[in-house]
């Protein structure tokens, strides 16, 4: 499958009630996944799949728990006939070691994909990669190396539609604890840094919004569609000219939680 660089994208909003699966959801893109798909119109159940329980109830949601997703055989009936794919699985580079960074980001990719396609060959697929992403492999950086071939991974397989993000910088929207330096100062400069450079900062909940979106819409047409940052961006505005553009962009507001969302943590 050969991919595109998304300039302009359209959806059919038929689709139905969709069946939608989101790896990664107690992350921070993905768990913004989950509460938007949990709200969405079109998604008639969300399978959210993790190590671990998320602590919240809803009438669409649908859980599995895994531990090695270098082996996804076990969720042969979990992925069967899906609709739609997020996948937000990931860690931060230097969290792990080398070899841990390419079986998470490269290994665990390729294996879900492979059970996917398998038990629901007409899904289609969000890959959250990365800015900078490398599908050459000659890349210095290992991140770069890494998302560049799981790229080329997703987009050689037979899905009929695959979509790659690559954002650059993710605002948090909401307080953490930031993993390292360079996120603890990028939040602080963040009101003037999406000021002077728009286009290589994007909120995590506006790329949860727009990964999902595409997934659920098959937005393109049949293949790969690659969405930089600045392409994401424009999605986002396509997709939701009226959303709020709140919050968390000055930290004086909260993105508004799912309204049918519950959980013991909010």
């Amino acid at each position: 499958m050969s991919s595109k660089t998304a300039s302009g994208v359209s959806h059919a909003p038929d689709v139905g009630q969709q069946r939608v699966v989101i790896l990664g959801a107690t992350g921070m893109v993905g768990g913004y996944a989950l509460r938007y798909a949990l709200d969405h119109p079109a998604v008639g159940t969300v399978t959210a799949i993790g190590r671990k329980k998320l602590g919240i109830s809803h009438p669409k949601l649908q859980e599995v728990l895994h531990q090695d997703f270098a082996d996804c055989s076990a969720l042969a009936g979990a992925l069967s006939d899906k609709d739609a794919a997020v996948f937000c699985l990931g860690v931060y580079t230097g969290a792990v070691s080398d070899a841990e960074l390419r079986r998470i980001t490269v290994d665990c990719t390729i294996e879900f994909a492979r059970v996917l396609l398998s038990r629901s060959p007409a899904a289609s697929f969000s890959f959250l990669s990365g800015n900078g992403a490398d599908p050459t492999g000659r890349s210095r950086i290992p991140f770069a190396r890494y998302k560049g071939e799981a790229e080329n991974a997703l987009l050689a397989a037979e899905f009929l539609h695959v979509y790659i993000f690559r954002p650059a910088y993710i605002y948090p929207v909401e307080p953490r604890k930031e993993p390292n330096f360079n996120y603890r100062l990028l939040r602080a400069i963040y009101p003037v840094f999406r000021i002077l450079f728009p286009n290589q900062v994007i909120r995590a909940d506006d790329l949860a919004r727009a990964m999902v979106d595409v997934a659920v819409w098959r937005t393109g047409e049949r293949g790969g569609l690659v969405f930089e940052n600045r392409d994401i961006r424009a999605l986002v505005k396509s997709l939701h000219p009226h959303a709020e553009d709140s919050p968390g962009e000055d930290g004086s507001q909260k993105t508004p939680r799912s309204r049918n969302l519950k959980s013991g943590t909010e």
